[in-house]
C-alpha cells in the first residue's frame, strides 16, 4: 500500500443499544493512541536499563460538529454507558483499506458552544475488553 492522506476516512461507533452507526460526517478530527507499557526488569548484574513489553492500551479522541439527527453523533454519545465497538478505516470502508476495531467505553462526551455560535463536541473512548486492538483491512 502506498502513502495515504486522511481524506475519505470512515468512523463508526455503536450507540447505547449496540447498533453500529457511521458518524464520519460529524467528525472533524481524530486522535488515536495505542500506548504500550514497558516494564523495567533490570537485574543487579546490568549497568543499563533492561525492559520487557507490558500491557497495551487504546484510546480515541473525536472532535466534531454537534448533530442531533437520528442515529448520528448525539444519539451515539448522549448515553455513555455500555460497551461500544469502534471501527476506524483509513481511506473509507472499502476493500483493502487499513481498519482498526476494538471494544471501548465512552469516558467523556462534551459540548462546546463557541463565541461565533458554533456548537462542537469532543468524545473520548478507551479500551474496555482487555483485547489488544489490531490493524486489519476492510
Amino acid at each position: 500500500m502506498a502513502k495515504q492522506s486522511g481524506l475519505g476516512d470512515y468512523l463508526a461507533v455503536d450507540d447505547s443499544t449496540g447498533s453500529l452507526r457511521a458518524i464520519s460526517n460529524d467528525i472533524t478530527s481524530i486522535t488515536i493512541n495505542t500506548p504500550q507499557e514497558t516494564l523495567t526488569v533490570t537485574g543487579i548484574d546490568k549497568s543499563a536499563q533492561e525492559r520487557i513489553i507490558g500491557l497495551q492500551d487504546f484510546s480515541i479522541s473525536l472532535n466534531g460538529v454537534f448533530n442531533a439527527a437520528s442515529n448520528m453523533e448525539h444519539d451515539v454519545f448522549k448515553v455513555k454507558s455500555g460497551t461500544r465497538t469502534v471501527t476506524y478505516a483509513i481511506g473509507g470502508n472499502s476493500a483493502s483499506n487499513p481498519k482498526l476495531s476494538c471494544e471501548a467505553l465512552v469516558s467523556s462526551y462534551d459540548l462546546n458552544r463557541g463565541t461565533d455560535g458554533s456548537l462542537n463536541f469532543t468524545a473520548t473512548l478507551e479500551l474496555q475488553s482487555g483485547t489488544v486492538p489490531t490493524w486489519t483491512t476492510v
